[in-house]
């Protein structure tokens, strides 16, 4: 048990997460009466009640925990939420922080800001109740479950600094893309990337069900967790004194063992892979909530997955309960006079940008450097009689994204990603300045792997696609390629980025423009007679289009020389975040970003939104 931290400290963070607490309780039933300084009535009740409580109180735990090691061992942060809808949270604590007044002015930090705060969240007009561009810190869309772990990956590629604690929530872990992107710790190498935090929540439920993790063995979900390569440390209970000790030892024993692994492998030239640690932590849903509604079971169940008093406007003892359950928190402890958090508690919490809602690596347009990119003249090829040349596309292609990939090995940058089609899309040229990055077992046959590759290829369109999202989020560039009849698989997460970067160019001013999200097409349809039916599938840039043209654009490349052209002129620089594919009208630029969010392109290439069979499509 961790005898560093002192009563004091104990007791401070534990304000400090009761302070989140009863910001999170008020979002979701507050419109007036913030700091409840007269009796709870109804009228103070928003009229319809939204949200979800239960994930909140272990979230606003973990962050106030993760703010006392950021402050200790003066860390690089972000935070990752991948519980869908614990946006309450961390509102709440980048409120308490400042982060969230300084990108939103309006909600001052004092009662009337407390007033206004409560009011937006899931309110019309207002703020949803899931994290996403609006919400200082995330570059995760809470929306859809299933790739915080692979965002968090992403991010972490090419910043040898930062560390990304990533809260996995129990029901989000049975998803797909999250149980496969455990394996992205054979992809990270501690000589050159940054940190990956895994920190599984289980507090049991689902909306209404148990969720598997919490309900094997221990010894069991510790294997699992040791099979895929971690470390598992486990910090579980509910009674929050002790919760804090174990907590506090839990993330000083992960920090020195991460900080140890980083140096080990920065200072002896040996190659290795090391079982990076994952948290585990148990505790009730919905805690310190309501302990028992109408008889039935509350905190630790799953009737506090989301608002446990639903009738509190209508019903006398649901009113009674709330209003019990917010003064237990003891906000005239928390709150001066003005409504303004103490600053005892305040000083709590990391300053300027080591707090995780100001890292200017959750907010990567403000990080982002534009590429070095070769004249597109010099991938001409030569055509002295119509029908006498031989080329092929994407082989072409292939040699300038090495050029690309040549120029900028020193800023690093930029990577290429991939269901293990580099080679099969004929992009082979890559593999002349670069590998396949690697960091688990390598044989004597195996080709082109290494720690230190650029070239990124798991069998997931999902993982490559969550990758990929994490790396611009975070300020750098890359291309997915990809079979055109497979790219279906990411439909759902084409739509959840397009939705994000719509939000965050139009909504959300303090956003800065990210690189597009680029897509090459290959394999189409009018290429597999030999694979059959199962190979064809045109319907992704019908999805696509689907979407304006501020946000995507499709090119069908006709000429050899069109994807170099459009990489260099379109995906490869631009000012504006919309999703779309290189647009022929770009002026040449000298970074891989697009007008356009997304870029498709197609021999086909996309880029999301934008242009590649080359068919290319691109996201900006």
């Amino acid at each position: 048990m961790n005898d560093r931290l002192s009563k004091d400290e104990r007791d401070g963070i534990d304000a400090y997460w009761r302070a989140a607490n009863y910001l999170s309780v008020g979002q979701i039933y507050l419109l007036d009466n913030p700091l409840l300084r007269e009796p709870l009535r109804p009228a103070h009740i928003k009229p319809r009640l939204l949200g979800h409580w239960g994930t909140s109180p272990g979230l606003n735990f973990i962050y106030v925990h993760l703010n006392r090691v950021i402050r200790n061992h003066d860390l690089n942060m972000i935070f990752v939420t991948g519980p869908g809808h614990g946006a309450p949270a961390i509102v709440a604590n980048t409120y308490l922080e400042g982060s969230y007044t300084e990108c939103f002015p309006a909600i001052t930090r004092d009662a009337e800001g407390l007033r206004e705060l409560f009011r937006q969240f899931s309110f019309p007009g207002g703020i949803p109740s899931h994290t996403g561009p609006e919400t200082p810190g995330s570059i995760n869309e809470g929306g859809e479950l299933g790739y915080s772990l692979a965002h968090a990956f992403g991010a972490a590629f090419d910043n040898p600094d930062l560390i990304v604690a990533c809260v996995i929530g129990d029901g989000e872990a049975e998803t797909g893309p999250l149980a496969a992107a455990w394996h992205a710790n054979k992809f990270l190498n501690p000589a050159t990337d940054g940190v990956v935090l895994p920190i599984l929540h289980l507090n049991g439920y689902k909306i209404s069900n148990p969720t598997i993790l919490a309900r094997i063995h221990r010894d069991e979900l510790t294997s699992l967790l040791r099979g895929y390569g971690y470390t598992p440390y486990f910090v579980e209970g509910f009674e929050p004194a002790a919760m804090h000790l174990k907590m506090a030892d839990t993330l000083d024993q992960v920090v020195a063992q991460t900080g140890e692994i980083q140096k080990r492998a920065r200072t002896h030239e040996e190659a290795f892979r090391p079982r990076w640690p994952v948290l585990v932590l148990v505790t009730p849903k919905g805690w310190t909530g309501p302990k028992e509604v109408d008889g039935l079971k509350m905190e630790g169940t799953w009737r506090s997955h989301q608002v446990p008093l639903a009738e509190v406007r209508t019903n006398p003892e649901h009113l009674a309960i709330l209003e019990r359950w917010l003064r237990s928190y003891r906000a005239e402890e928390l709150f001066d006079a003005s409504g303004r958090l103490r600053a005892e508690l305040a000083a709590l919490a990391p300053e300027r940008e080591r707090r995780m809602g100001s890292n200017p690596h959750a907010n990567g347009g403000c990080l982002l450097k534009d590429l070095k990119l070769p004249k597109v003249e010099a991938y001409a090829v030569e055509m002295p009689e119509p029908g006498e040349t031989y080329a092929e596309s994407t082989r072409v292609l292939g040699t300038y994204l090495r050029d690309v990939m040549r120029l900028n090995a020193d800023t690093r940058n930029f990577r290429v990603f991939g269901p293990d089609e580099t080679a099969s899309n004929r992009l082979n040229a890559l593999f002349e300045v670069t590998d396949r990055t690697w960091d688990a077992e390598r044989l004597d046959s195996d080709d082109h792997l290494s720690p230190d590759g650029r070239v990124m290829e798991i069998l997931s369109e999902h993982i490559c696609q969550g990758w990929l999202e994490g790396y611009l989020l975070t300020g750098r560039h890359g291309l997915f390629s990809s079979y055109e009849a497979f790219i279906h698989i990411v439909d759902s997460m084409f739509n959840q980025h397009a939705k994000w970067l719509k939000v965050a160019s139009r909504e959300v001013p303090w956003r800065r423009p990210i690189a597009s999200l680029n897509y090459l097409l290959t394999s189409h349809v009018w290429r597999q007679d030999h694979n059959g039916f199962t190979h064809q599938d045109p319907g992704f840039i019908d999805h696509v289009v689907n979407k304006k043209a501020d946000v995507i654009r499709v090119y069908t490349c006709r000429q050899m020389r069109t994807p170099c052209s459009l990489l260099s002129t379109g995906a490869c620089g631009a000012e504006t975040w919309s999703m779309s594919s290189w647009p022929a009208s770009s002026p040449s630029c000298s970074g891989f970003r697009s007008k356009m969010p997304f870029t498709i392109a197609t021999p086909a290439l996309v880029f999301g939104p934008g242009p590649a069979t080359m068919s290319m499509a691109s996201l900006t």
